[in-house]
């Protein structure tokens, strides 16, 4: 996939600057490719919806830094969710990367996804994300900026919307407030449209994301 790397030094700042900068940057692994077309952002200690809001634990781990790495989480017992670690060392800032417009590798895309029946149903949403492009616990802590096991985002020259949509974060029952939520406005390839948090079963902790 042709275009640039993304330096280290663009994941280093606060994910909710980096968030919708990423939009319309490129995620590649291998032969498959997909332009950014949504994202959430997450804020460490400050944020009740991030997986880092009580500390580091092992799972958590990657997100506490350096930036410009990805952190894969397994979620609902089934799937597999994506962010791009920013900010310094030990803020575990990071912007999960909810969506894609698929770009290369599209048969093998569907070869991943046996219930997708349209493009569109390829990378629209974090978990068809990661299913389309490959992207498993195996990937947790890659260096994005080195292209470590194959996997990077390049900027191959389209800018961001100079108007991004923008709402709050999609699933959450903690920090649902903020609104660290940005898509391309009018891309058929962003996310359903928002559903209400799952309720909570007892003794379970609130539902979080990257």
């Amino acid at each position: 996939m042709r275009g640039r790397r993304l330096r280290r030094s663009f994941y280093a700042r606060d994910s909710r600057a980096v968030a919708p900068e990423l939009l319309n940057k490129v995620l590649v692994h291998g032969g498959r490719a997909a332009r950014i077309v949504e994202v959430e952002a997450y804020a460490g200690a400050d944020d009740p919806g991030s997986h880092a809001y009580r500390g580091q634990t092992p799972r958590n781990r990657v997100m506490f830094g350096p930036a410009g790495h990805l952190y894969v989480y397994f979620t609902y017992g089934m799937h597999w969710c994506a962010n791009a670690v920013c900010g310094s060392p030990g803020m575990a800032s990071a912007v999960l990367l909810r969506a894609g417009a698929p770009l290369k590798g599209v048969e093998e895309m569907f070869a991943a996804r046996a219930a997708a029946r349209r493009t569109r149903d390829l990378c629209s949403g974090p978990a068809k994300l990661c299913q389309a492009l490959a992207l498993d616990r195996a990937f947790d802590g890659a260096d994005l900026v080195t292209a470590d096991r194959g996997v990077t985002i390049v900027d191959d020259g389209t800018p961001p919307p100079a108007e991004p949509g923008v709402s709050t974060r999609i699933g959450l029952s903690a920090g649902a407030e903020h609104p660290w939520r940005w898509f391309v406005p009018g891309e058929p390839n962003v996310s359903a449209h928002r559903r209400p948090a799952p309720a909570r079963r007892p003794g379970t902790d609130p539902v979080t994301h990257g």
